[in-house]
């Protein structure tokens, strides 16, 4: 059990940096007044407080074992824990659709946290329009974080913790660059990556607001289009705006994301 403990360590600290996403839609919720009819604490509260203290634990009870070891990640170490990241976000990422929606099932309420993180589209929701502004923030959101991955996002913050991510970065990249460093050190390739991606992401919602769009159904639409994930606030998708300027918008950045980030780079 102590070969994993490493991994175990590192899902700790991701669960509870992923945790931490749970602040936006509860943001929304507080800023568009949903709390009057739902209490927003409870739908993106205890989220929040579950993966804090989730994470904050595994982090913790590993913590001196692995300074002890002080042992190098190795390939199956990458690929234990880009499996496992895969597996249990989704049951964090899945709550405020539990609580928000009482009577959608465990199945579909995970169904749609896994298709949202692994930008895969499909959804089990319907009558999108008179869902919260909140959870299509949150749906938004997961999206964005799937499009270049969780744990790219941990191997820029992992030297803060003191573990290397080369392996994390090999595990979790798909293609043949995932072999050549960009930078020389990892978690700057990490960062540089998601630099680009965060920079489209804003050009894109720049760019639909001018279109047209709200400023809400931008950031939406926007992080849907740079990670391909195909969610949308409304059944009708882009046919409800029904504007050229915005499927045009639409068309370049998808095009754009569609492209090898790190070519961009």
């Amino acid at each position: 059990m102590s070969t994993f403990l490493p991994v175990v360590h590192l899902l700790g600290a991701i669960i509870a940096l992923f945790g931490l996403a749970f602040l936006v839609p509860l943001g929304v919720a507080v800023g568009y007044g949903e709390s009057a009819d739902q209490s927003a604490l409870m739908v993106y509260g205890m989220p929040l407080a579950i993966s804090l203290v989730v994470g904050g634990v595994l982090y913790l009870a590993t913590l001196k074992t692995v300074r002890r070891a002080r042992r190098e990640l190795q390939p199956r170490d990458g690929f234990l824990l880009v499996s496992l990241v895969w597996v249990v976000l989704p049951i964090f990422a899945m709550l405020p659709f539990l609580f928000y929606l009482p009577n959608l099932s465990l199945t579909d309420a995970y169904f749609e946290a896994v298709s949202g993180l692994t930008t895969t589209g499909a959804t089990t929701l319907t009558d999108l329009d008179l869902l919260p502004a909140s959870l299509h923030a949150w749906r938004a959101l997961t999206v964005w974080i799937g499009g270049m991955g969780v744990l790219v996002l941990a191997v820029a913050i992992l030297p803060v913790l003191g573990v290397g991510g080369s392996q994390v970065f090999r595990a979790e990249t798909p293609g043949p660059m995932k072999d050549s460093r960009l930078t020389p050190r990892i978690a700057e390739t990490a960062k540089g990556l998601y630099g680009v991606y965060a920079g489209l992401s804003i050009l894109c919602v720049l760019c639909l607001k001018w279109a047209g769009m709200s400023w809400f159904d931008a950031f939406c639409h926007g992080a849907s289009i740079l990670s391909l994930g195909g969610v949308s606030t409304h059944d009708a998708s882009f046919a409800y705006f029904d504007s050229f300027a915005i499927e045009f918008v639409a068309m370049i950045f998808m095009t754009l994301a569609a492209l090898n980030f790190a070519t961009h780079f």
